[in-house]
């Protein structure tokens, strides 16, 4: 009997992901021998370690080792490049390659649910999320403009991807076609948290927070009070996570199924 591939999400920590469970639905409805497992190395030494002296056929790359995976892989794809970080690894004849498929994810969401292109997007945060979406965003003609609590990440960001950028203390001072948070405030068990304050949300036609665990977020909530058309986490999360199965496989990915797994836990958290 032909022995089951082995794919890993790699993080720390990991316990809270519900990846595998999207992950392994998938496999099953699929039909095809396949695993998903969750591994918290304590360091990126580790971490390439599992990744290389195992019998890991891809992997999931999350944080903290987004960026330091970049050093230890045969070669990055150009998105990932760019970007500046990887969340997927493939592995070929031995050679691991770094993809980006978060980019993917987000733009495949929000491009179902408004145009793009010539609007204004207000990105909070300057991590590897942020550096994804606003790839993303300018791949499809928007005009991202990144916020940062610390001044300087968000000037090096918008340097790098020759975007706009303001400091946080000024985020009510601008006027937007859609607010996109990509910091973890609000993310389970930190629930009551919300990125920005409530007063500027007004100001912006479109709400996205791609924390998909609570499924509405605080920011989400006080948005939709607001008047915004509100975007949640979870179609990203889907949409990067059926990415990576297409790159693994070669196969189309069941979205349908990977969509309700995460949803019916999340009903039950």
């Amino acid at each position: 009997m032909k022995t089951a591939k082995t794919y890993a999400l790699l993080g720390n920590p990991v316990a809270h992901s519900l990846s595998p469970l999207m992950h392994n639905a998938a496999y099953t409805r699929m039909g095809i021998g396949a695993r998903y497992v969750a591994l918290c190395p304590n360091d990126i030494g580790e971490a390439v370690r599992l990744l290389r002296g195992g019998d890991i056929a891809g992997a999931s790359v999350t944080i903290p080792f987004k960026v330091s995976m970049m050093e230890y892989l045969d070669h990055i794809d150009e998105g990932a490049r760019q970007i500046g970080a990887v969340n997927t690894v493939c592995r070929r004849d031995g050679r691991f390659t770094g993809h980006n498929t978060d980019w993917q994810g987000f733009v495949a969401d929000l491009k179902a649910r408004m145009d793009i292109g010539g609007k204004r997007f207000v990105v909070v945060g300057a991590g590897g999320a942020a550096r994804a979406v606003v790839y993303g965003l300018l791949r499809e003609k928007g005009l991202p403009v990144v916020v940062n609590k610390t001044a300087e990440k968000a000037a090096g960001l918008a340097a790098e991807f020759g975007c706009s950028w303001l400091p946080f203390e000024e985020i009510g001072a601008v006027l937007g076609d859609c607010l996109v948070n990509t910091t973890p405030v609000g993310m389970f068990p930190n629930m009551e948290a919300s990125p920005v304050p409530k007063e500027i949300l007004p100001r912006f036609r479109h709400a996205v927070d791609i924390v998909y665990n609570p499924i509405r977020t605080k920011l989400l909530q006080e948005a939709e009070a607001a008047g915004c058309v509100t975007h949640t986490g979870l179609g990203m999360f889907v949409g990067q996570g059926a990415e990576q199965i297409r790159l693994w496989t070669g196969m189309e990915p069941p979205l349908d199924v990977m969509k309700c797994a995460v949803t019916e836990r999340l009903g039950r958290l």
